[in-house]
């Protein structure tokens, strides 16, 4: 019989406690499928997450376009900022004050009843936790843009998960050992909608962000990245304009008109635009979401491509062997909001 090594037998028997601790808390349990109930695929969740790092980034002002080019102040409201836009979404009342008579702290929501306080950081285990918060639920979330993920999960704050506070307001962190085991995940690594701009090759992006106009940065940011999911923080980045979208419309010099003679057409995210990507076998955009996509006209050679008819026609996705032709104007968008 193998000798056993009593300190691997004791943190077994410690995960074994912690997970049957877990699974007893049946508060974290309710939070969480409570939670997950109002977004099973985390589309929701998610797109909070994308807006509100577009918003911190304010593209259209600023041109910026990646998480290091923020200011240290601007950082640090990116908590209070994902608090106030998660809650605006899910509609979760207002928490109550815990702590004690001269030192309380108001908890950001109320969640069937129950108190929880939400902690947001860019950094995955940089959560910053009131000493007040002890005993408490948290709604930990992290986005990392440059990933392209995040996570969202309900913590029990119990002080032997915890590094203690060595910073002037005494806030703790969670152990990078109970990260994953003392967490209600309701969403590990899930897709963070796509920052295009901060994932592009560098002469792709200076080619695009180097245009003189706002109209012509967009033009060039749809005829360079094609098939791909752009959302609207990325258009009003390269727009630089308060009337972005306007950029994207049918008319003399705009986006679409102009695009359309190189044999491309914008998709927006609109139920048949939807339909016309898909039939066709481009990228389907999303909420907020534009695709761009090169198009010729079906000929025999194309064989059993996907294709769909527009303008009487049927049209197949481009390839580099097809030749430019002028692309068909995709129906105009009645009952839903116009691009």
């Amino acid at each position: 019989m193998l000798p056993f090594d009593e300190d691997v037998t004791a943190q077994a028997a410690a995960r074994i406690a912690m997970q049957d601790a877990l699974e007893q808390d049946l508060d974290a349990q309710k939070v969480a499928d409570h939670i997950l109930s109002l977004d099973p695929d985390g589309k929701r969740f998610g797109a909070v997450l994308r807006d509100t790092i577009d918003q911190l980034l304010n593209g259209e002002v600023t041109g910026r376009y990646a998480w290091h080019q923020l200011f240290k102040t601007e950082k640090t409201h990116a908590g209070t900022l994902v608090e106030i836009n998660l809650q605006r979404e899910f509609k979760f009342a207002d928490g109550g004050d815990v702590g004690s008579a001269d030192d309380k702290h108001p908890m950001d929501y109320r969640i069937l009843g129950i108190d929880v306080d939400c902690k947001f950081s860019q950094s995955f285990g940089g959560w910053m936790i009131p000493p007040e918060a002890m005993g408490y639920l948290c709604l930990l979330v992290w986005a990392d843009d440059s990933k392209s993920k995040w996570s969202a999960g309900v913590f029990r704050v119990r002080k032997e998960y915890l590094n203690s506070g060595s910073n002037r307001d005494k806030k703790l962190t969670l152990k990078a050992e109970h990260r994953e085991d003392a967490v209600h995940w309701i969403w590990r690594d899930a897709e963070l909608p796509e920052n295009v701009l901060l994932h592009l090759p560098e002469a792709t992006r200076t080619a695009i962000l180097s245009e003189k106009s706002g109209q012509k940065r967009v033009i060039e940011l749809f005829r360079r990245v094609q098939n791909r999911r752009i959302g609207r923080g990325t258009v009003r980045t390269a727009a630089q304009q308060l009337d972005y979208m306007a950029r994207l419309r049918e008319g003399e010099g705009r986006a679409r008109t102009v695009l359309r003679q190189e044999g491309i057409v914008i998709a927006g995210p609109y139920t048949k635009h939807r339909d016309i990507a898909r039939q066709v076998g481009a990228v389907v955009p999303q909420r907020g979401e534009f695709v761009s996509f090169r198009v010729a006209e079906a000929m025999p050679h194309h064989g059993d491509r996907p294709r769909v008819e527009l303008e009487g026609r049927e049209w197949v996705l481009a390839d580099t062997s097809d030749p430019v032709v002028t692309a068909p104007r995709l129906p105009k968008v009645v009952g839903e909001e116009e691009a």
